[in-house]
């Protein structure tokens, strides 16, 4: 690792400091060797939108555990529709759902399998993009994506024989969830610089509407450089962190979910900084 990240921020007192620091762990992760070991790899193997975005929206869902798992999870659900995600969607036959009823990935299994194929299937009959479902629930003035994400839960839910138990894995501000695999994807859609990590590819919610994802690596950095303080990890962190990462990037605040998520996995893997 680059000798300039080796040094504790810890001790520290400026917020010019700590603004170099993460702006130096930015650069230092994000970049196409991030793409490989992460699950956002997996909507990187396709070029179409819609595939990126059905894949993109799928594996953030089942971004809990191991990063390893979660990519061999989202590689088995490609091979089941055959390696064409939108094709398989728009044009499949109901029997053909029979396939997916083994699926399982921790506690996702056949019934949120087979809701996820109903919902992308209507949806995708109806509209070009995924984006609309988020995008069209902003109001004038929105500084997050708060409302996309509320106004998407309600959507996606709204079917006569939607499940309660698939609600789980879709998550709401509305119940005080941090969403942060929703938060995930919206920043691969969404986020566009010259790296390529990100995809940028939706244009109607902007970057600065972004939120970060609060996973434990991210929220556990956070505690400790002093930008959280709400003991618990859900919606209102999720706006106070956030807020705070404004302070050194009003345009681009996600961006430094690349700096903390990092920060986070290498401190646990006992290459990185030490708390002073």
């Amino acid at each position: 690792m680059p000798g300039n990240l080796h040094s504790s921020y810890f001790g520290m007192k400026t917020t010019a400091a700590l603004r170099d620091f993460l702006d130096a762990a930015v650069r230092q992760y994000n970049t196409p060797d991030f793409i490989p070991d992460d699950p956002v790899s997996i909507p990187h193997r396709f070029s179409r939108l819609q595939d990126r975005e059905i894949m993109g929206f799928w594996t953030a869902t089942l971004a809990w555990g191991q990063r390893k798992t979660i990519i061999q999870s989202a590689e088995r659900l490609i091979g089941l529709m055959d390696g064409a995600p939108f094709d398989f969607v728009l044009n499949h036959a109901e029997t053909e759902r029979k396939r997916f009823l083994e699926f399982r990935h921790r506690t996702f299994q056949a019934t949120d399998t087979l809701y996820f194929l109903e919902f992308f299937q209507n949806y995708y009959r109806r509209h070009v993009s995924l984006e609309d479902a988020f995008a069209r629930h902003l109001q004038a003035g929105d500084t997050s994506v708060e409302n996309a994400l509320t106004g998407f839960h309600r959507g996606f839910f709204d079917h006569p024989w939607a499940p309660e138990r698939t609600r789980k894995h879709v998550a709401t501000p509305e119940r005080g969830s941090s969403c942060k695999r929703l938060n995930m994807f919206l920043r691969w859609m969404v986020r566009r610089d010259t790296t390529g990590v990100d995809f940028g590819i939706w244009k109607n919610i902007q970057p600065a509407q972004l939120l970060i994802p609060l996973d434990v690596h991210v929220e556990r950095v956070a505690r400790r450089l002093g930008l959280l303080q709400r003991p618990q990890a859900d919606w209102k962190a999720v706006l106070e962190l956030t807020e705070n990462l404004r302070a050194f990037d009003p345009e681009d605040p996600a961006k430094y979910d690349f700096a903390l998520f990092g920060l986070g996995v290498l401190e646990k893997e006992g290459k990185y900084f030490t708390a002073v």
